[in-house]
């Protein structure tokens, strides 16, 4: 494990109670990031505009953003349980879900064509196509909190179960199979497919690394602080995964054999949150202060 010095460039996209949360790029080649506490989205390109997008409500809470299959980006309200939809011209609109208070939070683009994401509170995975037609799956345990999820290489949906410390698996059709794993209390949290055809997430309450292979063998990889509470991850285009470390104040990488790089975030407690690459090859990370934070790889 190696600590290193990185020239971070600090932007600002908020005021700093606005809480900018996940990041992603659009088909515009420009980055999209969710204003938690704003209920707004941000648009910033490479070249340093900035424009934002006010939602019907100010309190419903946008979280993680993903480009969808129909040149949009869309996004979970966790706070008044919808899924929102913003086409690149910044035109906003939203859907709501069929069970109350369910709390969608992450969302991913599957290759079925349609937009699946977790209802954190809802114990359920859910499907919504581009026109606004909603399934749900219900999870075989009650209070298990999913998180995130991502497409995995084998047609199927991989997500994390924050309360049952235990990484799920959804397939097209709605069948679902749960690992458990190995580390007491792990808490996983976010989670995203690596180079090496593995799923790769990671555990806030273990500190820790993880990774699952698509026949369930489980490998961990522990952080130099285990307080760090690492938050999102994320592959990188050089074959490894970075992340989050929300209660450290770091960014991360993990090779595919386990090798660890962290760097200090410049400004302190500024809360890493959501982080993602953009079309210019560097990494962007939200931070909760008002900025978002650029490292050049």
């Amino acid at each position: 494990m190696t600590r290193r010095t990185a020239s971070f460039q600090q932007i600002p996209v908020s005021d700093a109670d606005a809480g900018p949360y996940a990041l992603t790029t659009g088909p515009d080649g420009a980055l999209w990031c969710t204003l938690v506490h704003a209920g707004q989205i941000a648009r910033l390109t490479p070249d340093g505009r900035l424009d934002h997008y006010a939602l019907d409500s100010a309190s419903c809470g946008p979280s993680v953003i993903t480009p969808g299959p129909d040149g949009a980006l869309w996004f979970t309200r966790s706070r008044d349980h919808r899924i929102g939809r913003i086409t690149v011209a910044g035109e906003v609109s939203s859907f709501p879900l069929p069970t109350p208070g369910g709390g969608p939070f992450g969302i991913t683009s599957a290759p079925d064509g349609a937009l699946w994401f977790t209802q954190l509170h809802g114990d359920r995975i859910g499907r919504i196509t581009t026109d606004g037609r909603v399934t749900e799956f219900p999870l075989p345990l009650n209070g298990v909190f999913p998180s995130a999820l991502t497409t995995g290489p084998d047609d199927a949906l991989w997500f994390t179960l924050n309360q049952a410390h235990a990484i799920g698996r959804i397939s097209f059709d709605g069948d679902i199979t749960l690992h458990s794993l190995p580390t007491e209390n792990a808490a996983p949290v976010g989670i995203t497919c690596g180079s090496d055809g593995a799923l790769w997430f990671v555990e806030i309450g273990a500190g820790r690394i993880g990774r699952i292979t698509t026949d369930g063998r489980i490998d961990e990889f522990p952080l130099a602080d285990p307080a760090s509470r690492p938050h999102a991850i994320v592959a990188g285009p050089a074959g490894d995964c970075w992340f989050t470390e929300w209660g450290a104040n770091r960014i991360g990488s993990i090779t595919p054999d386990g090798h660890i790089e962290e760097y200090d975030l410049p400004i302190a407690s500024s809360e890493p949150h959501g982080l993602a690459f953009g079309p210019d090859g560097a990494l962007y990370v939200a931070l909760e202060i008002g900025t978002v934070a650029r490292l050049a790889l």
